[in-house]
């Protein structure tokens, strides 16, 4: 996990960070496959969720939803997951409804939005590092 996040804000001192672009951002840009009514979390805030929990190695939906699970709540508020108005508590969604909604989602969209983000980095501050192979003899 840190070598990629590492990679993704290897930036200039110069450039302020305001001046950069954020995930959800982008993120925000993938269609919603929803319906309106019902809808408790936002879907930005899932797919960031996502995200970090596939740069910290989750490798199932299972892991990613007890990532999801396991993360600090301020975290999780950050990235726009609603609070609990009686207990004050972060809601978090089950493994099943992050199953289904990213089941719906278009893939093509998501791989833009995720492809568009690190290439705005690269035009605002420096050049991102070159990313390292996973495996041996593998560019």
């Amino acid at each position: 996990m840190p070598t990629a996040l590492g990679r993704w804000a290897c930036i200039s001192p110069n450039v302020p960070r305001e001046s950069l672009p954020d995930l959800p951002f982008y993120l925000a840009q993938v269609p919603e496959p929803r319906d309106p009514r019902g809808r408790v979390y936002p879907l930005d805030a899932l797919l960031a969720a996502a995200a970090c929990a596939v740069l910290a190695d989750a490798c199932s939906l299972v892991a990613i939803g007890e990532w999801i699970t396991d993360a600090p709540s301020g975290d999780l508020r950050r990235v726009g997951f609603p609070i609990d108005p009686l207990t004050g508590l972060v809601i978090v969604p089950h493994c099943t409804t992050l199953r289904r909604i990213l089941e719906r989602i278009d893939g093509d969209a998501l791989h833009g939005a995720l492809s568009r983000y690190p290439q705005q980095r690269q035009r605002v501050g420096e050049p991102i590092s070159p990313q390292e192979p996973r495996h041996p003899g593998v560019q």
